[in-house]
């Protein structure tokens, strides 16, 4: 499974950005899908997963309620949208693939991994 992130870009706060996930493979729509971060000088964080029939998602505390993460596997891509952005959400976004089909939070628990989108929130 390869992946290709796109869709970030510079937004002002209170604005929405909508990231996509593209993957090649015909076995994509058995894996589980995370969203993670990583801003300048920190440790990459978990930002929302989504289970591999889509039934299930899962958030951090940090964006419930302002991230949502879809999936539409009949065209091998997952979605996540973006409202309410604040400076705060600044990172580079990568998606990833867990084999396993349940999605983790933890990021080690995951097969592959995109390259990964720039998103800048500027307040």
């Amino acid at each position: 499974v390869q992946l290709q992130a796109s869709g970030g870009g510079l937004v002002q706060a209170g604005g929405s950005l909508r990231l996509s996930c593209a993957a090649s493979g015909r076995t994509f729509s058995s894996y589980a899908v995370g969203w993670f971060r990583q801003a300048p000088g920190k440790e990459r964080e978990f930002v929302a997963a989504i289970t591999w029939s889509g039934s299930y998602a899962f958030y951090a505390d940090s964006v419930k309620g302002r991230f949502t993460i879809s999936r539409d596997n009949a065209n091998n891509t997952v979605n996540l949208q973006m409202n309410s952005l604040e400076p705060e959400d600044t990172a580079v976004y990568y998606c990833a693939a867990d084999r396993s089909g349940w999605g983790n939070k933890r990021s080690d628990l995951y097969d592959y991994w995109g390259q990964g989108t720039l998103v800048t929130v500027s307040s």
